[in-house]
């Protein structure tokens, strides 16, 4: 196996256990930035530019967007998977990373992550606009410097607040549009800043144990599981209304506003649901947080690919 930083493994090995190693340190490096975090962050991203065009964007111009912006989260992720080195070594869901598992070195790992910061910040300032860049570059500092090491370790509330790096996509893809902000991204920004805590903390309930052995005051590691259903359902209400708010601010066609009561209405039931069943137990078997954690991915993926739909079925 290759470790990255060390020196190199035996020239003479078989041509077959080089090309294995080689995919290795590769499948290494492209988990640190953490693939499916970048998905659904670009997943909020692209769709917005759809409608700031109100159509087709330009194509040149999505792909740097999609290109800048998937650096700039493979590296805050990368960065991420540095500080938490420590811990993920520990956690069933994190213990299979890179770092962990020693397939990458700590310094090369840095490195990487703070060379895609500077790639992603090039490629949005001179393809997409210089806004565009600043709200990315902002968007990764907050996350490794505010969110992973300082808010993540100390507060019940790290995922609320750490979570705003993460409605950043919004913002950068109505800018790379229109090289201006305006009331319409603010409006998607605040739908992912309210659905975050319910996202996370279904996530978190799952793994309490992990976090409760490596100290991480995720709430549902310090809270009861009703106290953390009853946060998530009141979050969930607010970022169902908020999602409601795009119709009058950015003036929809009648196919968003339709589709956000649908998916709201869906998703507040799984949420009431899941409350329901917290009654008088703490079993994770009986609660099945997971459900609603894959009913917010759905809920967030299906949402925004109505906000670029809406502008092609009813202008």
């Amino acid at each position: 196996m290759t470790y990255v930083g060390h020196s190199a493994p035996d020239a003479r090995r078989a041509d077959g256990e080089e090309r294995a190693s080689l995919k290795d340190v590769v499948a290494a490096y492209v988990g640190l930035t953490k693939p499916r975090v970048i998905e659904l962050l670009l997943l909020t991203t692209v769709p917005v530019m759809f409608f700031a065009a109100r159509g087709v964007p330009e194509l040149g111009l999505v792909v740097a967007t999609v290109v800048g912006g998937t650096l700039s989260a493979g590296s805050a992720s990368a960065l991420n998977c540095v500080y938490d080195r420590d811990i993920d070594e520990q956690m069933r869901r994190t213990r299979r990373r890179a770092l962990p598992r020693h397939l990458v070195s700590a310094r090369a790992a840095l490195v990487f992550g703070l060379m895609l910061g500077v790639v992603s910040t090039l490629v949005l300032w001179f393809f997409v606009n210089e806004l565009s860049a600043l709200l990315a570059l902002g968007a990764n500092a907050f996350y490794v410097l505010v969110y992973t090491m300082v808010l993540k370790r100390r507060t019940t509330q790290n995922i609320v607040w750490g979570g705003l790096a993460g409605c950043f996509p919004a913002l950068i893809g109505w800018t790379a549009v229109t090289g201006e902000l305006a009331w319409t991204p603010v409006v998607l920004f605040l739908v992912v800043f309210f659905w975050t805590p319910p996202h996370t903390w279904a996530l978190a309930l799952r793994y309490r144990e992990d976090y409760a052995n490596v100290d991480v005051p995720m709430l549902p590691v310090v809270a009861p599981a009703r106290t953390v259903a009853r946060q998530i359902l009141a979050y969930s209400w607010v970022m169902v209304a908020t999602s409601l708010l795009l119709w009058p601010v950015a003036g929809t066609g009648w196919f968003y506003p339709a589709a956000a009561v649908v998916l709201g209405a869906v998703f507040l039931v799984e949420a009431h649901r899941m409350l329901g069943r917290t009654a008088g137990t703490e079993s994770l078997a009986e609660i099945r947080p997971m459900r609603l954690f894959h009913h917010s991915n759905l809920y967030l993926s299906l949402l925004f690919v109505s906000v670029a739909l809406d502008p092609l079925l009813t202008r």
